[in-house]
């Protein structure tokens, strides 16, 4: 058994939104509630509908259950927009918001809803319809979030990218949607540095089209003169499979996938997520670091779908120190804290103490995501912020926008482990002959639809890109590409993408649990690990690490590195080299870039392997490609 960290208190349990819908349906066991949830998927969906107060009627709940192509709530006629501004008090704090641009402040949900009526207007003012697509190019700022309700009240569809993308990077996603209006900031402000963004959005105009709209972030005067209208906000209504957004694959390795998500499937798995997953309940205060271009900033902004307000931040979680999200906690009354693993496992080993000179009394919960949470980054949030915190790992997709496993408010919380899959979600590992596993890691499988599934891919009219991304290993069913683990307690452990095991001497093994071994030495802070195969022999499997700064990589150093991985993982996984970088390569939403760092070691030419634009810090590859040419000259 591994160590339990954590029970739910039994107040906790007896306020959560998730106990008033199990005692509803007369369930007392979450694992109950969860079989019936992905057996009977019209009775729970429903049920959903029914519970929330979702406006309107509709023929049936799932006119087909064929994946891809599930058919949800025909007849039905939603606006996500509405149910979220639906009987709100208008003096409430909707939203909370900082960055290194502006100091703390709050709007209201009077001053939301008049946001987004003014810019609402302003679209209609530029032809913008039902159908068309407004594309942002903005920061987390609540310009941003009015702005795309605006857009969804409209019926149109919206989609965003993070003003510090490059240029190559937006033009890939945005041409292949042509967006009517591209809005934009003039600049923002990270890491105390400013960053000036019109050129760079005079290029993308020109290439991806629109009439583009300025906000004025950096020099603080707002939107352009004569754009933001008069009138109320008001509602189109559309079928429930209508596009409310498109979001993008990560496009490392060729153009990112356009996935275009519904809006009743995004309103009716949010509105289960938040409030019975997360459990935000009036007065709280939602919390998730990210960016526009991370699916996380949507699911963010879905809070405003629950009594909770949202809090949005923009900069650097490292500036002035590694402190100021946790000051952010602190200051703003943070409930829950979102962010990623890889920010626990940064504030691990920068020595960040949470809790030390700050009062975080209100945090009641910690969320992970992004890549799985090491067990000692389990113990160091029980350690280091509060013994008695919810902390809620979660592991789920842009592909789908939700988590479909994680975070259970009326469960324990073992070291190392995911709490449950979520309800609806058919989540099972299976071997390659589709056989499900338990107590056994397996590919991470969805066997039946859920409603936040893709409404398809834009520009792939047969669907075929859409069938190869998911189903092409087990035609019907949904392959999201981890390895997963669903345990005899209904826990799960996932340990990495499936895509990039690593294979020796028969061996399997995810990359994240070799990390978790090198990232256990001190002075190691960050990790990459590729198997190269080589003709005729066992393959190559170099570890690249990036060392605190001060620290040399000598063979005492590799010496540890490697017992450290022999011990923790496998005799047969220890590196045959240990290679000192400056830094690892990573996607603009962090993901550590093996794949491509594998193709170039391989011989690809690097402009094919990654797509630079695709990348956080691109020149952090040109180390790759001259270590992969110096070691082709090698006799």
């Amino acid at each position: 058994m591994p160590t339990l960290l954590w029970e739910p208190p039994e107040a906790m349990v007896e306020r959560a939104e998730l106990t008033r819908y199990m005692r509803e349906r007369g369930f007392a066991r979450y694992e109950d509630l969860w079989h019936w949830s992905v057996e009977d998927l019209e009775g729970f969906w429903g049920s959903i509908w029914d519970h929330f107060g979702v406006a309107g009627g509709y023929e049936r709940v799932l006119a087909s259950s064929e994946m891809p192509g599930a058919t949800w709530f025909p007849g039905a006629r939603v606006n996500y927009a509405e149910h979220l501004f639906r009987d709100r008090d208008p003096d409430a704090v909707a939203i909370v918001h900082a960055s290194e641009l502006r100091g703390q402040a709050e709007l209201t949900w009077g001053e939301l809803r008049s946001q987004a009526a003014r810019i609402a207007a302003g679209l209609r003012a530029l032809g913008v319809e039902r159908g068309d697509r407004v594309a942002a190019y903005m920061p987390n700022i609540p310009e941003a979030v009015a702005a795309f309700l605006a857009t969804a009240s409209l019926g149109a569809v919206w989609s965003s990218c993070s003003p510090d993308f490059g240029a190559r990077s937006v033009i890939d996603r945005y041409a292949q949607i042509e967006p009517k209006v591209l809005l934009a900031v003039d600049g923002y402000r990270y890491n105390g540095r400013d960053f000036d963004r019109r050129e760079t959005v005079e290029g993308i105009a020109a290439e991806v089209g629109g009439r583009v709209v300025t906000l004025g972030y950096l020099d603080g005067s707002g939107w352009e003169e004569g754009f933001e209208g008069e009138g109320d906000l008001a509602f189109e209504h559309v079928p429930f499979d209508h596009p409310l957004w498109v979001l993008y694959s990560s496009g490392t390795t060729g153009l990112p996938k356009a996935i275009v998500q519904g809006q009743g499937g995004i309103l009716l798995e949010h509105l289960k997520k938040l409030h019975l997953h997360v459990d935000a309940r009036p007065g709280d205060r939602v919390f998730w670091f990210t960016t526009t271009g991370w699916m996380m900033w949507n699911f963010l902004v879905s809070g405003l779908l629950t009594e909770a307000a949202i809090v949005l931040y923009d900069g650097s979680p490292g500036h002035p120190d590694m402190g100021v999200l946790w000051d952010l906690a602190d200051s703003a009354g943070i409930t829950c804290f979102g962010t990623s693993a890889a920010y626990i496992a940064a504030c691990m080993k920068a020595g960040v103490e949470p809790a030390a000179g700050r009062d975080l009394s209100r945090l009641r919960a910690v969320g992970s995501t992004g890549s799985p949470l090491s067990p000692e980054g389990f113990r160091w949030v029980y350690e280091h912020v509060g013994a008695d915190t919810w902390l809620f790992s979660t592991s789920g997709g842009t592909d789908l926008c939700t988590a479909f496993v994680g975070g259970c408010p009326l469960l324990p919380v073992y070291e190392g482990e995911l709490q449950a899959r979520a309800l609806g979600a058919s989540v099972e590992a299976w071997d390659p002959e589709g056989r499900p596993l338990v107590g056994e890691v397996g590919e991470l499988v969805i066997t039946r639809p859920m409603p936040s599934m893709p409404l398809y891919l834009w520009n792939d009219p047969d669907g075929e890109r859409y069938r190869e991304s998911y189903f092409d290993m087990y035609p019907g069913i949904w392959r999201h590409g981890d390895w997963i683990e669903i345990t005899e307690r209904g826990t799960a452990i996932i340990s990495g993408r499936s895509d990039s095991t690593i294979n020796r001497g028969g061996v399997r093994m995810g990359t994240a649990e070799i990390y978790r071994a090198v990232l256990a030495v001190d002075e190691v802070v960050d990790a990459l690990v590729v198997d190269v195969p080589r003709d005729g022999g066992e393959s190559y499997m170099p570890l690249f690490v990036v060392l605190r700064e001060g620290e040399a990589l000598d063979d005492d150093l590799v010496g540890r590195i490697r017992t450290r991985i022999r011990e923790d993982c496998s005799p047969r996984h220890v590196p045959n080299d240990v290679v000192a970088v400056r830094e690892v390569p990573r996607t603009l939403s962090g993901k550590v870039l093996e794949l491509p760092v594998k193709r170039i070691l391989m011989g690809t030419p690097p402009e094919q392997a990654a797509s630079r634009d695709s990348l956080a810090n691109p020149s952090a590859l040109d180390f790759f490609v001259s270590w992969s040419t110096s070691r082709s000259r090698e006799p």
